[in-house]
C-alpha cells in the first residue's frame, strides 16, 4: 500500500477529503477503516456513493485492515487512510499498522475537554490515544485541509500531556 495520508475525521469521506485532499495528493484510493461502518451496509453504501467513480474505495474494521494491510507488497495506488476516532488509529498502530505522521482534521465530542479548534474537540479517551501516539513516536498535526498550516499537537497541548 502506498498511504500517503492517515487521517482521524468524525465524518469520515465529506467535502475536505473529495475536493481539497484527494486532488491535492493525487489520491487514487481512499480506505475507510471504521468497525462500525464496516459492518453496516446502507453507510458503506452512503460513503461508497459519495466519492467519484474512477476511485477505489474500501472500507473496513480495524482488524481486517490492519492484516490486509501488512499482507500487501509495498507500493500501490496512492491511499487515505481514515479513521472517525484517534482511539481507532490507535488500535490500528498497536497491531501493526505504523505510520510515522497522522492528521487531524475533525472530532466532535459532547464531552468535550479540551478545544483545540472550532472543528477539534477532544474527550479524555482521544487525550489518552494522542498521549500514547505521541510516546510512540507519532507526529500529530491538527489542519482542516491541505492550504491550512499544520498545528502540531504537541506543542498545542504540552501543558496537559
Amino acid at each position: 500500500m502506498n498511504c500517503v495520508l492517515v487521517r482521524v475525521d468524525n465524518r469520515l469521506v465529506h467535502g475536505q477529503i473529495i475536493e481539497a485532499w484527494v486532488p491535492y495528493l493525487k489520491i487514487a484510493q481512499i480506505i475507510v477503516v471504521d468497525d462500525e461502518v464496516a459492518s453496516d451496509f446502507f453507510r458503506e453504501t452512503v460513503i461508497k456513493m459519495a466519492v467519484p467513480s474512477e476511485m477505489v474505495v474500501k472500507i473496513k474494521g480495524v482488524e481486517d485492515f490492519v492484516r490486509e494491510a501488512l499482507g500487501e507488497a509495498p507500493g500501490g495506488a496512492r491511499s487515505i487512510v481514515l479513521f472517525s476516532r484517534i482511539w481507532d488509529a490507535l488500535r490500528a498502530y498497536a497491531l501493526g499498522f505504523v505510520f510515522e505522521k497522522i492528521n487531524i482534521g475533525n472530532i466532535y465530542n459532547d464531552d468535550c475537554r479540551q478545544r483545540l479548534s472550532a472543528c477539534v474537540l477532544l474527550n479524555d479517551e482521544d487525550l489518552d490515544s494522542i498521549r500514547s501516539l505521541l510516546q510512540r513516536g507519532v507526529n500529530i498535526e491538527v489542519r482542516r485541509v491541505p492550504r491550512e498550516r499544520p498545528v502540531n499537537i504537541a506543542e498545542v497541548l504540552k501543558e496537559i500531556l
